[in-house]
């Protein structure tokens, strides 16, 4: 059974956002840093706080997982594909309206 989790993140600048969004996801993502354990599949509700604004709820199940110690020094974290949902709906289309013009970016990100 998937178990269910709560994902605080706050987002200050469009760099990190650009690092942190996963837009090769069928409804978008984020990669959360956190040291929380997860497993593949596990339903999460990310409360985003973005560049200063109203935080914002998003449901979603985690994607990937970035264990503790991976290699290159990435941080820890998961990977969270945005529900089907109202609510990943509107924070696909927010983010991608924040993001215009760097998604094309050959530009590293934290994701692929």
């Amino acid at each position: 059974m998937a178990q269910k989790g709560i994902l605080s993140y706050s987002i200050e600048n469009k760099q990190d956002l650009y690092a942190a969004y996963m837009p090769f996801l069928t409804n978008g993502g984020l990669f959360v840093p956190t040291k929380k354990s997860f497993k593949l599949g596990d339903e999460v509700l990310i409360l985003l706080s973005l560049l200063g604004e109203e935080r914002i709820a998003i449901p979603g199940q985690v994607a990937w997982i970035t264990p503790l110690g991976s290699q290159h020094s990435i941080s820890p974290g998961v990977g969270v594909h945005f529900a089907d949902s109202p609510e990943g709906t509107q924070a696909r289309n927010t983010i991608s309206s924040l993001l215009a013009g760097m998604l094309e970016s050959d530009k590293p990100t934290r994701t692929i």
